[in-house]
C-alpha cells in the first residue's frame, strides 16, 4: 500500500431502483454492487476492496444483529473489515464519511460502502414504530407523535413565521415528482400539479399526501479510493473535496429554533471548511427531503441560499432542472424515494453519474461541482458532502 492521500474519489456507484420490490434484503445489496463494480471503467476485483461499510437500520429487524458481514460476502470479499453504521436516516452518508476518513488515513487504498434497507414488508403500524424511533421517544413517540407530525410541526413553524402558505410546499412536491419521473429507478415516477397537492388527503397538518416521502425498499453502493490509486480504476473519478457532520438535540422541545436544523449547518461549515471552492460554486445538490419542508430548510441550512430565500426560489423555478440551482434532479427522497439505510449512498450514486454527464434526460448541463445533505430522524443528525469532477 502506497503513502497516504487527503484525496479521496468515487470511482464506482450503483443502485437498484426504489419501490416495493420483490427482493430479499441480500439480493438488493447484491444487484446493487455488481451495478458499481460495472460501473468502473477500467475494471476492478473483489480483491482491491480492503474495507467495507454497511449502512442500514434492519428495518421491521432483518439483520439478526451482524448485517455488515453480508457486504463482505455479496463483494467476493470474505476477511476484510467490515462496519455496520446506523445513524437512523443519515446512515449512508455517515458510512460514506468514516469509508472517507480511513481512505484518507491510509488504512486500505479502496473501500465499499453500501446502504440497504427491505421497509414494506412490514405492515404500516410496525412502519410507524421504525420511523418514530428515529426520533426522540420519551415525550414525542410515546406521546403519540407520528413521523410526520413531527416535520408537520416544523412546517406549521415555518410557514407562520414567513406568512406562507402551503403553496410553496407543493411547489417542491411538484419540482421532484416532475424530476423523478425522469429517473428509471425512482419509486414515484408521475407528475403532480399543485391542485393534486392541494387536494391530497391531509396527514399531518398541514402536511397533505404529497408532501410525504413513500417508504420504499432498495439498495446503492459507492468504491472509494485514494487519489495514488483511482486512475487505476478510472481516467474520470469523481472527488469528494468535503466532508462535514453535526448533531443537535434529539428532542423538538430542546432546540431553540423549529425553522433551522442546527445540525445541518454544524455539518455543512465543516465540508466547505475542507472545500476548495465555496457553496457559491455549487451547481446542483441532493438534499434531504422525506418531506417537502426538509427540503426548504435544507437549502437555507446548508448555505446554498440566504436565509429566507428558500420559498421564492422555489416558487420562482430556480431549484428546478433547467434554473440556476437545480436541487434534487433525482427525484429526490420524496419522489425518488427513501430506503432509510440506502438514501445517503443513493444520493452519492446520483451525483456520481451527473457530474460524469450520465444522468440522461435529468442530466444538469456542465455539472463540476455537487453538494449531498443527508438527515436522521427529525434533524439530530446530519452529513454534509461536497464534491467535483
Amino acid at each position: 500500500m502506497t503513502v497516504s492521500s487527503n484525496r479521496v474519489a468515487v470511482v464506482g456507484a450503483g443502485q437498484t431502483a426504489f419501490g416495493v420490490l420483490p427482493h430479499a434484503p441480500r439480493s438488493l445489496l447484491r444487484q446493487a454492487l455488481l451495478e458499481a463494480v460495472a460501473s468502473v471503467d477500467k475494471g476492478i476485483s473483489p480483491s482491491d476492496v480492503g474495507e467495507g461499510y454497511l449502512a442500514t437500520l434492519g428495518f421491521g429487524g432483518w439483520q439478526i444483529g451482524n448485517p455488515a458481514t453480508l457486504l463482505a460476502e455479496e463483494m467476493g470479499r470474505p476477511g476484510i473489515p467490515v462496519t455496520h453504521v446506523e445513524n437512523a436516516c443519515a446512515s449512508g452518508s455517515t458510512g460514506l464519511r468514516a469509508a472517507y476518513h480511513a481512505l484518507r488515513a491510509g488504512s486500505c487504498d479502496v473501500a465499499v460502502v453500501a446502504g440497504l434497507e427491505k421497509m414494506t414488508d412490514d405492515p404500516s403500524p410496525r412502519r410507524r414504530f421504525w420511523l418514530g424511533v428515529s426520533g426522540e421517544t420519551e415525550w414525542e413517540r410515546l406521546a403519540g407523535l407520528t413521523f410526520a407530525g413531527v416535520y408537520a410541526l416544523l412546517a406549521e413553524r415555518y410557514l407562520s413565521e414567513r406568512k406562507l402558505t402551503p403553496e410553496v410546499l407543493g411547489a417542491v412536491a411538484v419540482k421532484n415528482h416532475a424530476h423523478g419521473a425522469l429517473n428509471p429507478h425512482a419509486h414515484l415516477r408521475k407528475p403532480i400539479t399543485l391542485e393534486k397537492h392541494r387536494d391530497a388527503p391531509p396527514v399531518a397538518d398541514p402536511l397533505k399526501l404529497y408532501d410525504c416521502c413513500p417508504v420504499s425498499d432498495g439498495a446503492a453502493a459507492v468504491l472509494l479510493a485514494r487519489e495514488e490509486v483511482a486512475r487505476r480504476f478510472t481516467d474520470s473519478p469523481i472527488w469528494i473535496d468535503g466532508s462535514g457532520g453535526g448533531s443537535d438535540f434529539l428532542a423538538l422541545q430542546d432546540r431553540p429554533s423549529l425553522t433551522s436544523l442546527a445540525a445541518s449547518r454544524f455539518a455543512a461549515d465543516q465540508a466547505f471548511a475542507h472545500a476548495p471552492f465555496p457553496r457559491e460554486k455549487v451547481q446542483f445538490a441532493e438534499v434531504h427531503d422525506c418531506f417537502t419542508i426538509a427540503e426548504l430548510l435544507a437549502l437555507e441550512d446548508t448555505g446554498l441560499l440566504p436565509k429566507g430565500e428558500a420559498p421564492s426560489a422555489t416558487m420562482e423555478g430556480r431549484t428546478r432542472l433547467g434554473g440556476a440551482l437545480p436541487i434534487n434532479p433525482s427525484g429526490g427522497l420524496k419522489a425518488k424515494g427513501h430506503p432509510l439505510g440506502a438514501t445517503g449512498v443513493g444520493q452519492v450514486c446520483e451525483i456520481y453519474h451527473q457530474l460524469r454527464g450520465e444522468a440522461g434526460p435529468r442530466q444538469v448541463p456542465g455539472a463540476e461541482r455537487a453538494l449531498a445533505h443527508n438527515v436522521g430522524g427529525s434533524g439530530a443528525t446530519a452529513m454534509v458532502h461536497v464534491f467535483s469532477r
